[in-house]
């Protein structure tokens, strides 16, 4: 096997590794300071589609990390890229917040339940049922059925939510039509990444704390996987996958002189 190229890129998953139920995990505030200074390019990845990239960043700040605007990515954005390489100018039925309805506006998309090209179902916080209902209808009169992430749960400081993964089950049921999630695990969103940030899988590390979603899909990309035990996968979970990551870290920490900083001796 062939020595692998130093990494010049990252990746990095959002909650449970740099953020752990809207507190800064220790340690991530050096690691994104780390790559400033070294001039790392680095996107930060989410499936969560509630929130713009521009919220996102707000939120992140008050919790004390500086992540830029444009190095965030969303599963709402990559959903709506992929719509638009698809159908261009299209519509589609939406269930979600404003991450997912400003990403599909910004690509032309019309939002409208008559007669759409595609039902796309993101997280929210406020599922109703009559809008499954309406989904589902719309479906079974021939909508296209796309939703943002596989997720079955999202973290709250009260315990597990229903996420995307479990609402879409629920209209699949209905429906018998099963959706296209655009997320991760998605390899979609992981080249999107790459080509956002400009790097090569070869000399690029994605760090997640799943090993069902980040690592696997860094795995699947060629990417240099790490997983961190400050979020969904404990260390006894990862033996029960065929799969494992190429390094295992107590949290992003451990990962901060990973970063190689330039030789300020040189000219």
């Amino acid at each position: 096997m062939s020595e692998r190229k130093p990494i010049d890129c990252w990746l990095t998953d959002m909650d449970g590794v740099l953020v752990h139920e809207g507190q800064p995990v220790p340690g991530a505030e050096d690691f994104l300071g780390r790559l400033k200074r070294a001039g790392k390019p680095f996107l930060v990845l989410t499936n969560n589609s509630i929130y713009t990239p521009r919220d996102l960043h707000v939120r992140l700040r008050a919790a004390g990390l500086d992540v830029p605007v444009e190095s965030i990515y969303t599963s709402a954005l990559a959903t709506a890229q992929f719509l638009d390489d698809q159908r261009p100018h299209g519509s589609a039925y939406v269930l979600g917040e404003a991450g997912l309805t400003t990403a599909l506006h910004e690509i032309g998309y019309i939002l409208t339940d008559i007669d759409p090209d595609y039902v796309v179902l993101g997280e929210t916080r406020t599922y109703s049922f009559t809008a499954i209902t309406r989904a589902i209808r719309l479906i079974n009169n021939g909508a296209r059925f796309i939703a943002t992430n596989p997720d079955p749960i999202g973290p709250s400081t009260e315990g597990a939510l229903p996420a995307t993964g479990s609402v879409a089950a629920l209209i699949t049921k209905a429906t018998g039509v099963e959706p296209y999630f655009v997320g991760k695990p998605n390899p979609l969103m992981m080249r999107n990444a790459l080509n956002t940030v400009g790097g090569h899988s070869e000399s690029t590390a994605m760090i997640g704390d799943r090993m069902d979603t980040d690592v696997v899909s860094g795995m699947e990309a060629g990417l240099y996987t790490i997983l961190v035990l400050t979020g969904v996968t404990t260390e006894k979970e990862i033996a029960r996958y065929p799969f494992r990551p190429q390094r295992v870290a107590e949290s992003i920490a451990e990962l901060v002189d990973m970063v190689d900083l330039p030789d300020l001796a040189e000219g």
